[in-house]
């Protein structure tokens, strides 16, 4: 059984280097934040599985094959009539990139409470929550409250990112799903300054680990980008500085693969503070490609920079 579960949506990605009225050819991927950690851990040795659903379009076969061909169990994927999200990332100006969505409806936005095995939850070590679950749809946002009650009536430890994305709701709306999802989240893995300021009105990420730990987190680790992490725990503070690459090319799904390697060292009984180290490495590594997942590197590189870096 699946040490981490993460639950949210996926969807198929088609990216241009162009923008997308001039672009003659796109080339077809997935991603999802939910299913890039999984992603992450995975590549590193954690048996994951995907809470989600997924349409009988004719994107699930590719989506299905592509999530199982990295470890991921599937099993507990709701297959359902209905379509699949999709959407498009394409170059503009000077490498600028320019996001083009359509989600809205998709399979795993009917998400709902009756979707979840609570035996299947149980058995796991982790259960990851994405904020953009939360986001995509009233279902699909009751249906993470569930799972993460289930977790923690099965003493299941329950890891959290909120993820704000304005453009699927307002900064009022992810701050009240936040609120009543954080006394059940036991790890909390939000991104600063910015997205802790607006989304709690924290203005450092010392305010913003105070904030989530009074909700009852035990451990917190605010992701600061070029600034590295600022980790939170009973053990104490620390921030782990980022670990810098030559040249950087996309950095997108940067904080997905932070999040999964820091959840797979935690399975592996690591340190936090070690565990936090080997995230940074993981999302340090991922910015040298494109891509969310075809960009994670290969468990070898990571333990070779880690041991290098140390």
């Amino acid at each position: 059984m699946p040490d981490i579960l993460s639950l949210g949506e996926c969807m198929v990605e088609f990216f241009a280097e162009e923008p997308l009225a001039e672009a003659q050819k796109l080339q077809k991927a997935f991603a999802g934040d939910a299913l890039n950690l999984l992603a992450a851990a995975s590549r590193l040795g954690s048996s994951c599985g995907f809470l989600s659903r997924v349409g009988n379009d004719p994107f699930q076969p590719f989506l299905l094959n592509g999530w199982q061909s990295l470890g991921i169990d599937t099993s507990h994927v709701k297959r359902v009539a209905g379509r699949n999200g999709i959407y498009f990332i394409s170059i503009y100006g000077q490498g600028e990139r320019e996001f083009t969505y359509y989600r809205v409806g998709s399979a795993p936005s009917t998400m709902t409470p009756e979707d979840l095995d609570p035996d299947y939850i149980a058995q796991a070590r982790v259960l990851h929550i994405s904020g953009i679950a939360q986001a995509i749809s009233e279902s699909a946002r009751a249906t993470a409250l569930a799972a993460a009650r289930i977790a923690n009536e099965k003493h299941v430890c329950v890891a959290y990112d909120p993820n704000l994305r304005s453009a699927l709701w307002s900064v009022a709306e992810a701050r009240a799903a936040a609120e009543e999802l954080l006394p059940f989240v036991d790890i909390a893995l939000p991104s600063g300054p910015e997205e802790s300021e607006r989304l709690f009105g924290c203005a450092s990420a010392e305010e913003t680990a105070k904030y989530l730990h009074g909700f009852g987190a035990y451990a917190v680790a605010v992701k600061l980008g070029e600034a590295g992490v600022y980790l939170s725990t009973q053990d104490g503070t620390r921030t782990v500085p980022a670990f810098a690459v030559p040249h950087v090319v996309d950095t997108t799904g940067a904080g997905d693969a932070f999040d999964g390697a820091f959840l797979h060292g935690l399975v592996e009984n690591m340190p936090p503070l070690a565990a936090a180290r080997l995230g940074v490495v993981m999302a340090g590594l991922k910015v040298r490609g494109r891509g969310a997942i075809a960009s994670l590197p290969r468990k070898e590189e990571v333990e070779a920079a880690l041991t290098a870096w140390n």
